[in-house]
């Protein structure tokens, strides 16, 4: 009987994690669980290891760790870890085969370079990684011989496109963005919407955060920045197009003016499996895209009314340590306004206004990135309270 591979799923209790869980459900004969992670869906871990039969849990929350315990209690073989360091080490263990990075925000930083520096392949969906620290990935990824698999479905449907394609020169990355619940609203309008407008995704079910940036478009300039890093392809041939109906992921434009792109039904358990089985391709049972149902429209995105989509872009242009800041202070907002403490606009004003309080380095080291993610966090939390 062939071994199967074993995955560890950092954010399992999240949306890519549960999707993930699905997948290797329906495969189980070649996937299995090593290790669970959340932060604190502490109830929700403890029914994944109770289904999966983890080898190990960890529960980043240390305040989780008894209850944790507690709820396990009757499972002796899976073990019970609390904290960042916890995950850290995890990701190191000798029997993992892949990492799937599913954490939202910085924090998923520090437990992806552990697993880079361990030679584990990376399935790569948290998106704070190469925004923050694109260039120290990508040296660290080509120093360890460590694969990284993209797994968001714009970077996934870009690498299905690539496939085949060595030593072709790109022209151009056709980067699609579903334009999220706000995008025929007027910028008067934007002024008003709530939290739960903005959690009304069109076309895709995913965790809050995402959707709050998908919303305010900062989503969609994270994955310019994360495109940049993956494809060596520089920011000013990258374009964004907006495409409500979320069917074409994402496309490539070569040096011979073809292009190739990769299109399906919005479902993000298709991205998550081909990062599971390159180059090989899996059964799925999910819906089928049928093209006579399904227009196909595109829109040049409105950088006015959609200001941190420009904040992004500007980032990119600066360089250095500026996406951090932007990264920082967007997930400083983003929770302030699932919190009812910040406006929508608001969110927009304030990371532009860190952008400029903050110290700006040039040739950022991993110290520097911790220093500048805690730097941009407390200025963005003080002009929130003005």
């Amino acid at each position: 009987m062939k071994k199967r591979q074993q995955i560890c799923i950092l954010g399992s209790t999240g949306s890519i994690g549960t999707q993930a869980l699905e997948v290797i459900e329906e495969h189980s004969d070649l996937y299995e669980v090593y290790c669970l992670t959340a932060n604190n869906r502490v109830k929700e871990l403890a029914a994944q290891a109770r289904k999966f039969h983890p080898a190990a849990v960890v529960i980043a929350n240390e305040a989780h760790y008894d209850e944790l315990t507690s709820l396990l209690a009757d499972e002796p073989d899976i073990k019970v870890y609390a904290g960042a360091r916890a995950i850290d080490e995890i990701v190191e263990a000798d029997p993992i085969d892949m990492v799937l990075t599913a954490m939202v925000g910085f924090a998923g930083l520090s437990p992806t370079i552990h697993a880079i520096k361990a030679r584990k392949k990376i399935c790569l969906a948290n998106k704070e990684t190469l925004v923050v620290a694109g260039e120290l990935i990508c040296q660290l990824a080509l120093e360890h011989h460590t694969p990284i698999i993209p797994v968001d479905s714009e970077h996934s449907a870009i690498f299905q496109s690539l496939v085949g394609e060595d030593g072709n020169e790109i022209e151009k990355i056709l980067l699609t963005a579903s334009g999220g619940p706000f995008r025929t609203m007027s910028l008067d309008r934007l002024s008003t919407v709530t939290k739960a407008d903005a959690l009304r995704h069109p076309t895709w079910d995913m965790g809050a955060k995402i959707t709050i940036d998908s919303a305010t478009m900062m989503n969609k300039g994270f994955e310019v920045i994360e495109a940049k890093w993956l494809f060596g392809v520089p920011a000013d041939r990258i374009q964004v197009l907006v495409h409500p109906q979320s069917v074409v992921h994402s496309a490539v434009q070569f040096h011979d003016g073809s292009v190739k792109a990769q299109l399906g039904v919005p479902d993000m358990r298709l991205p998550i499996q081909y990062a599971f089985t390159f180059p090989k391709r899996l059964p799925l049972s999910s819906e089928r895209l049928n093209l006579f149902t399904h227009p196909l429209e595109f829109f040049e995105p409105d950088l006015e009314k959609f200001h941190c989509l420009a904040l992004a872009f500007e980032a990119i242009r600066r360089g250095g340590n500026m996406p951090c800041i932007v990264n920082a202070a967007n997930e400083v907002v983003n929770r302030a306004f699932l919190e009812d403490r910040c406006g929508f606009l608001q969110m927009g004003q304030v990371i532009e206004q860190t952008m400029q309080r903050v110290s700006f380095d040039a040739n950022p080291s991993y110290d520097t990135y911790v220093q500048t993610d805690a730097e941009a966090r407390r200025v963005a939390e003080e002009l929130l309270r003005f």
